[in-house]
C-alpha cells in the first residue's frame, strides 16, 4: 500500500500570493499533476492540514477547483489556518467525512493499515491541543482494533522539533496521547505537518514524522531565538510505503522531480 502525504498547502485567494511572493495555487496544481503521474498510483493521499491560508471562503473555492483533477482518493484534517465548517463543505461527498460534531476527526478502516485522523485545531490560535474529549475519542478508536497496524494523522507535532519558533507552536495536551501510544504498539507512525520541514523522532515507542510543505519551506533554524524565514527549497511531499512483514518505509520527493 502506498500513501502520499501532502501538507501545508496554504492556498490563497486567486490573484494573491502567500508571504507576498509565493503562488500557492500554482504549487498545488503542480503537486496534483505530480501525484497523478506517480506509478504505482497512491492508494490514498492524506492532506495533513493548513489547506487554506486565511481561512477565507474564496480560498476553499480555489481548493475545490485545484483538487478536482486529483485522481487518487484523498482525505484531509484541519490545520491552524483552516476552518472546520469550510473544510467540511470542501470534503462533502467523501466517504470518510466525519459525522457532525465539534471536531473534525475520523477513522479509515478499509485499507491494510488503519488511519485515525486527529483534529488538533484551536480556532484563532496557532498552537494545537488535544483536550480530554479528543483524547477520549482517540482512546475509543484505538480500543476498537488494538492489534491492527495504525497510522495517526495530526497537523501539529506532539513534541519539540528543535526549531525555536515551531516548538512554541506545537500540539499541547499530549500527555495522554503519549500513554495511549505506549499502550498500543500497533501505532506504526504519527504523520504530521505544520513544520514546513521534514523531521523524524522516536516518541513513546513509535515514530513521529513531519512532511515538507507542498507550497514552501521554512529555512532550517536550530539556533535559539530563531524566527521563521521562507527558504528557496522546492515544494515537496512524502511517500509512505507499507509492506506486510516489513512495516512503513518513507521517502521524500520534490514536486516535479
Amino acid at each position: 500500500m502506498l500513501i502520499a502525504q501532502i501538507t501545508d498547502l496554504h492556498v490563497t485567494e486567486p490573484g494573491t500570493l502567500a508571504a507576498g511572493r509565493i503562488d500557492t495555487g500554482a504549487a498545488l496544481a503542480a503537486t496534483v499533476a505530480h501525484l497523478n503521474r506517480l506509478r504505482p498510483r497512491p492508494d490514498l493521499v492524506v492532506i495533513t492540514g493548513d489547506l487554506a491560508n486565511g481561512p477565507r471562503p474564496a480560498e476553499y473555492e480555489a481548493l475545490a477547483r485545484l483538487l478536482a483533477p486529483l485522481e487518487p482518493p484523498w482525505c484531509a484534517i484541519p490545520g491552524n489556518h483552516d476552518d472546520r465548517d469550510a473544510l467540511r463543505a470542501l470534503c462533502a461527498g467523501q466517504p470518510w467525512l466525519p459525522l457532525p460534531g465539534p471536531f473534525f476527526h475520523y477513522a479509515i478502516d478499509h485499507l491494510p493499515v488503519r488511519l485515525i485522523a486527529l483534529d488538533t485545531l484551536v480556532p484563532g490560535e496557532t498552537p494545537g491541543l488535544l483536550c480530554d474529549r479528543r483524547s477520549d475519542w482517540l482512546a475509543d478508536r484505538l480500543a476498537e482494533a488494538p492489534g491492527r497496524p495504525t497510522l495517526l494523522l495530526m497537523h501539529h507535532p506532539p513534541h519539540e522539533v528543535g526549531i525555536g519558533f515551531m516548538d512554541a507552536l506545537r500540539c499541547f495536551g499530549t500527555e495522554r496521547l503519549a500513554r495511549l501510544v505506549e499502550e498500543h504498539p500497533a501505532v506504526e507512525r504519527i504523520l504530521c505537518g505544520h513544520v514546513h520541514r521534514p523531521t523524524l523522532v522516536r516518541w513513546h515507542g513509535t515514530a513521529v514524522s513531519t512532511a515538507p510543505s507542498a507550497a514552501f519551506q521554512f529555512a532550517l533554524a536550530l539556533e535559539p531565538g530563531s524566527t521563521p524565514t521562507v527558504s528557496d527549497e522546492p515544494p515537496a511531499l512524502a511517500l509512505h510505503l507499507w509492506r506486510a512483514g516489513q512495516g512503513l518505509v518513507s521517502h521524500l520527493q520534490a514536486v516535479g522531480a
